[in-house]
């Protein structure tokens, strides 16, 4: 059933939802193959995404800058081994600046619907503007939606509350008591920030981090040479998160000794050691974070929180502990973030209720039977525990472009992947991640939904994620008719026809 809205409707071929880092790269790289005829989506007023919202004192990229780029735009010029976020940002600018006429932003993607009669995607956002596109492009990414923990009392808090994803510059630390709740990889960059400005520190922290030294201590001199160096470096700890037992316990070891090194009371070194196996939780790579905790102005906290009273923290134990600043260093609520996206695919179905009813299931993180022409980057299952997630949102965007030019090959306006194929990867990938260390760790990982199963993480090498998502095989898919070309002319395609694979001659 065709789609009206009241507005008038913008055609575009590519419409991509997100200016972050893995929308900017979508749109860079479709200039750079000669499709300049795309929208970008941005709901907030500036494009950066993660690092355009993330300014918490001591924000960065915890893997080697030479990493953190695309290969299509290097980032060579990085003041630090690993870029801060300000640098990033800047490199997100610097790419977006070539396509800045075709973002659009404060438009937040309200309803987007497949029109079965037309094949091709129309979308509406808050304020009325409406578009249609053949090609949609999902790239709202995974950590946008800060996670507060429900804390009884904390509306009585007489202090600034502030989370780390929405950090207020304006709230004065200096000599202050502040009280952070969290010891992930947010605090474990916050926390060395602070110690030396605020009066005192109270860390509540409910688990304990794995703790490793950090790759790369200095901006290289070859950054070409270099970015093939520490990539194959960090892809060489991949074992250790797919179940590999020797190499999970090199990985402890260096871990220990990391601890054993930098924290000297045993007291604090106990309260600061795991009980669960190392690449269970995310890791935090720094060689500040421990002496921050060990610092004389610093009080790890391991009793859970009770409650808030207008001047601090009650624990568990009936203990008040007083505080001027509470610091929430929680992390984003992933799950369902792309659920989220009010998208309608094939026989009115949303992307919600395919995933409510069978669960998160995906061809390689990228495309969900039922949605033609829909394109998720850094989707379910492609997240890495060890190597930087720009190759595998890289990956992604080369097979987005295959897609593209292979439709065009066909003659064909749609693809959408079989059902029974899609089934067939996503079992594979399970198969694996039950092996890994995310569901044999014992450490409750909150990668793991309600049923166990983990629909974050890619379980293996990154070159071996680059490998399957090379080629689209158009034998995996539906094919649905109506002429690219005829749509790239601005002419209304006529019905589909599904090919099934096999390329007709359309009627």
């Amino acid at each position: 059933m065709a789609v009206t809205w009241n507005n008038e409707m913008r055609s575009t071929r590519v419409l991509v939802i997100g200016a972050g880092f893995a929308g900017l790269g979508m749109a860079a790289r479709l200039q750079r193959a000669g499709i300049r005829d795309f929208v970008v989506l941005e709901k907030a007023g500036d494009l950066g995404g993660t690092w355009r919202d993330n300014t918490y004192p001591g924000c960065a990229c915890d893997i080697p800058s030479v990493l953190y780029s695309y290969s299509f735009a290097r980032g060579d010029g990085w003041s630090d081994a690993r870029a801060r976020q300000p640098e990033i940002l800047d490199y997100l600018r610097t790419l977006g600046s070539g396509f800045a006429d075709r973002i659009e932003f404060g438009a937040e993607v309200v309803r987007g619907e497949w029109d079965e009669g037309a094949a091709r995607w129309t979308v509406v956002t808050a304020d009325g503007r409406a578009f249609e596109a053949q090609f949609l492009v999902a790239a709202t990414g995974a950590l946008h939606l800060p996670k507060r923990p429900r804390i009884v009392g904390v509306d009585s808090f007489a202090g600034p509350v502030v989370h780390t994803a929405d950090w207020d510059e304006r709230i004065d630390l200096d000599g202050k008591r502040v009280a952070v709740i969290g010891t992930g990889a947010s605090a474990a960059q916050l926390i060395p920030e602070i110690v030396e400005r605020a009066g005192a520190v109270d860390v509540y922290q409910r688990t304990p981090a794995w703790v490793l030294p950090p790759l790369g201590t200095r901006p290289p001199r070859l950054p070409r040479l270099a970015r093939i160096g520490w990539y194959w470096r960090a892809e060489a700890t991949a074992p250790a998160f797919a179940g590999s037992t020797v190499a999970s316990a090199l990985m402890h070891r260096r871990a220990v000794r990391h601890l054993h090194a930098q924290v000297a009371d045993p007291e604090l070194r106990r309260a600061l050691t795991p009980d669960h196996r190392i690449g269970c939780k995310r890791i935090i790579r720094s060689d500040n974070y421990f002496p921050a905790l060990a610092s004389g102005s610093t009080r790890v906290v391991t009793t859970a929180v009770g409650h808030v009273t207008p001047t601090g923290i009650v624990t568990a134990d009936g203990v008040t502990r007083p505080a001027d600043v509470l610091v929430y260093a929680t992390g984003f609520r992933v799950a369902g973030s792309l659920a989220a996206l009010p998208l309608t695919g094939r026989g009115g179905t949303t992307l919600q209720q395919r995933w409510m009813s069978g669960g998160v299931r995906t061809h390689h993180g990228i495309t969900v039977a039922g949605m033609p022409n829909l394109f998720l980057l850094s989707g379910p299952n492609t997240g890495l525990g060890h190597n930087s997630v720009v190759f595998m949102i890289e990956s992604q965007i080369r097979y987005v472009l295959d897609a593209i030019r292979a439709l065009d090959r066909v003659g064909a306006a749609a693809l959408d992947v079989r059902e029974e194929v899609q089934e067939a990867v996503d079992a594979g990938v399970q198969q694996r991640l039950r092996r890994a260390v995310w569901s044999t760790g014992g450490c409750g990982s909150w990668y793991l939904d309600g049923r166990g199963r983990n629909h974050a993480l890619w379980p293996g090498f990154s070159w071996k994620y680059r490998l399957r998502t090379r080629r689209v095989r158009l034998r995996d898919h539906h094919l649905i008719g109506a002429s690219a070309g005829a749509f790239r002319s601005g002419q209304s395609p006529q019905r589909p026809l599904v090919l099934d694979g096999v390329r007709q001659t359309q009627r």
